[in-house]
């Protein structure tokens, strides 16, 4: 079995880093600040969907982006935490399964906060919003993990958890299995469009994926 998990409501917490980066840009280009929950509806698309959405400018949009970065990743592990649970999920996830990342999250900030709470060596491969052309809800991210794991199995051994319907469009677009959170951004309202199982983090989808993958032995 592979799984794959999101990052950011999945795993962790960087709401704190992410609204702080967000401010920080609009006040360096002196611009009118969105509220924060504008902001957190947003978390999970690209950077640059995120500022369009927000009313940026098109032709100003790479300069926040850039602007944000930079005070991001002077941030990002100070103000993330770890999800209650998520340390457990990826240590019992391990024992039964290939496991990996797929963000929209720059690779190189994730894998530096992977490294922080010890969790990186659990994973064989991390896919950030560097490493392809068409992030979530595109299915080259699912598709590139699965290629660098070496995946040759068949796809119904591929799970994807996540926290947005953008990971689990990702998930329907790539052809694999899909499990939504609710420790995130995405409400199970929304969720329910795009899978029929759902749980509050990530441990219960590992507990029932261990229960799978003991029933396919059996």
């Amino acid at each position: 079995m592979i799984i794959l998990f999101d990052l950011d409501g999945t795993l962790i917490d960087s709401t704190e880093a992410i609204l702080e980066s967000f401010h920080n840009s609009f006040d360096v280009y002196n611009t009118e600040h969105p509220d924060d929950e504008k902001i957190k509806q947003l978390i999970g698309y690209p950077l640059d969907k995120m500022y369009l959405g927000l009313g940026v400018n098109e032709s100003q949009v790479w300069d926040y982006v850039r602007t944000y970065k930079e005070h991001y990743r002077k941030v990002a592990i100070e103000k993330t935490d770890l999800l209650e649970c998520a340390r457990e999920a990826v240590f019992n996830a391990s024992k039964f399964a290939t496991l990996g990342v797929v963000t929209t999250k720059t690779a190189l900030y994730s894998r530096g906060i992977l490294e922080h709470f010890g969790l990186m060596q659990y994973f064989k491969v991390l896919i950030g919003r560097e490493d392809v052309e068409l992030p979530k809800p595109d299915a080259e991210p699912i598709l590139k993990a699965l290629q660098a794991i070496g995946h040759n199995e068949k796809k119904d051994h591929v799970w994807m958890i996540g926290d947005t319907k953008l990971d689990l469009i990702s998930a329907r677009n790539a052809g694999v299995n899909s499990i939504g959170v609710l420790s995130g951004y995405d409400s199970k309202s929304v969720m329910k469009e795009f899978t029929d199982i759902i749980f509050d983090d990530a441990l219960e989808a590992i507990d029932y994926l261990s229960k799978e993958q003991k029933s396919h032995t059996l």
